[in-house]
């Protein structure tokens, strides 16, 4: 009996290893949001890790998460590194290619709660009502994460965490873009004053001085 039972346990098994073996050796989660304002500002807020904690899906699963930043200060060569608990754990993130406003390339390294790499792009493009504002990862899959995908669907899981992002983002965005807004206008109010202020300045020196007598001028 016991035999027949182990028997049946490792046929169970290497039909689930075979199963497992024939999930896809990559994974590709994609989601796009219209975001306010020029594609400058949506760029800015992913160029520069600094401002990540502004819109990034994962920096508030964790208030005592430790951040390290190094490389460049912005842009290729930027590095962020994080330790936390178990829901952030430990990675890294790069900043490998960029196109100015365009799009920037980020290697997204995890060490723990297990090893793993990724590429997550994000792309910005001029639409009507804002910025089209595209993330998408990409990466292989090992053994354990085709086993995980078969209890998990990584593109609901991730994709949520990504539709999340996206929407605080449209909110720093239209901060910027807001303040952005307000300055410039406050700028046009404060040429109008200075342009007005030069005009009565000038009308003033060109006119005669109060009490001065009129010259007449001789007639031949």
């Amino acid at each position: 009996m016991f035999k027949k039972i182990a028997i049946g346990f490792a046929a169970a098994l290497l039909l689930l290893v075979g199963v497992i073996a024939t999930r896809p050796d990559t994974f590709t989660v994609t989601r796009t949001a219209s975001v306010p304002g020029t594609p400058d500002i949506a760029f800015g807020l992913v160029n520069d890790f600094h401002q990540w904690n502004q819109w990034s899906p994962w920096e508030a699963l964790d208030p005592n998460m430790k951040r390290t930043f190094g490389g460049a200060e912005a842009g290729v060569g930027a590095t962020y590194g994080w330790t936390g608990n178990d829901d952030v754990g430990e990675g890294r993130m790069t900043i490998q290619e960029v196109a100015a406003n365009e799009s920037v390339r980020v290697k997204l390294e995890f060490i723990k709660p297990f090893a793993s790499s990724s590429i997550t792009t994000f792309t910005f493009k001029p639409a009507q009502d804002g910025t089209t504002v595209t993330w998408t990862m990409t990466g292989d899959h090992n053994f354990m994460s085709k086993a995980m995908c078969l209890v998990m669907d990584m593109d609901k899981v991730v994709g949520k965490d990504f539709e999340k992002g996206l929407a605080s983002m449209k909110t720093a965005a239209q901060a910027e873009a807001t303040k952005r807004a307000e300055a410039e206008a406050a700028r046009k109010v404060a040429e109008a004053k200075a342009a007005e202020e030069a005009a009565a300045a000038a009308a003033a020196a060109a006119a005669p001085a109060e009490g001065t007598p009129a010259v007449a001028v001789p007639t031949p």
